[in-house]
């Protein structure tokens, strides 16, 4: 199925509030106050085992490899070692509730990709960052947690643009900016952590306030705004890869002339950096296949692009300092 959510019951794993996010699929709530509720809702109440794994005939084990298994439908998500523990999503998402109930966030979004070997849940913070007075930019927070030992727990900051919906990924220099639980036996302590250490949201929130208003302040237009997009898409004429770069180049210099939202950031770097995840989040991949798109943006090849746009622009504004680093996987 191109949407690739997962499919429990007959209907697709996931829920939302507001208007349904991704071809009109899934449960709709009007502001679920704890995880448990989103957890229903979303299809994703299901627990996850470790079974050892073992050959075919003779049944002999196969020494610290084991299958983690959906239990409800019995089908294998991955493939571990012996020091993974399943996280189950109950644990994970309770780590938002403290801040739910104290009026801090909504549960937004949540569901199931695959078989149910990735999950993720968006919670959406209060008040805006106003850019350049009227360009508004939503604060969220992301938890993604993975059965298939891709992946550690992760929360971290996600700004969406309102105008254009795309996500803005950052790297902020010296910031912790996600919080990152392993799959171990005190993996249920770690999270209990996670509310304390988020209690930096607002602090990088007020930091990104003044970066984003920079930006919408810096002028790149003509050769500037060409130098921009060419050093977060290096070409070398000598790449089999060559010809697709350019296509990329000219495609993000379009849009930042005539992409949603140009009209208000046209002609500076928020409008270039826009540029780029505009075409990364909608453009970069086919549409329809939800599953590619999510994991890139969010925390794949995607997000990395984002990050070296960001960097890239701080680096325009501060020039002859150091670029902004921020903590990569």
């Amino acid at each position: 199925m191109p949407h690739n959510l997962n499919v429990t019951n007959g209907g697709p794993s996931m829920m939302y509030i507001g208007e349904a996010p991704w071809h009109s699929l899934g449960t709709r709530l009007d502001k679920p106050a704890t995880s448990e509720e989103a957890i229903q809702a979303a299809g994703l109440d299901f627990t996850v085992e470790k079974f050892r794994l073992q050959t075919i005939p003779n049944d002999l084990p196969v020494e610290s490899h084991f299958a983690t298994v959906r239990t409800d439908t019995m089908e294998v998500l991955g493939v571990v070692g012996s020091r993974y523990e399943p996280i189950q999503n109950k644990d994970a998402f309770t780590t938002f509730d403290a801040l739910v109930g104290e009026g801090e966030a909504i549960y937004h979004t949540a569901g199931a990709l695959g078989k149910g070997e990735r999950i993720w849940l968006l919670a959406k913070l209060p008040d805006y960052i106003r850019v350049n007075g009227n360009d508004l930019v939503e604060k969220y927070l992301l938890l993604v947690n993975s059965h298939d030992g891709s992946s550690t727990v992760r929360v971290k900051l996600t700004p969406i643009r309102v105008v254009c919906e795309n996500t803005l990924s950052l790297a902020l220099s010296g910031a912790e900016q996600e919080v990152h639980i392993r799959h171990t036996l005190n993996a249920k302590e770690k999270l209990k952590e996670a509310h304390e250490i988020l209690g930096l949201t607002n602090k990088l929130y007020t930091q990104l306030d003044a970066i984003f208003n920079r930006m919408s302040e810096t002028k790149v237009q003509g050769q500037t705004l060409t130098d921009y997009v060419k050093a977060v898409f290096p070409e070398d004429p000598n790449s089999k890869d060559h010809a697709w770069v350019r296509k990329v180049h000219d495609t993000v210099l379009e849009l930042a002339e005539s992409g949603e939202g140009a009209e208000t950031a046209r002609g500076t770097l928020w409008g270039a950096y826009n540029a780029v995840t505009e075409y990364v989040d909608h453009y970069r991949h086919a549409k329809g296949d939800e599953s590619v798109r999510l994991k890139s943006m969010w925390f794949g090849s995607g997000e990395r692009i984002k990050k070296n746009a960001f960097r890239t622009a701080i680096a325009m504004m501060n020039p002859g300092q150091i670029p902004c680093i921020g903590k990569d996987e």
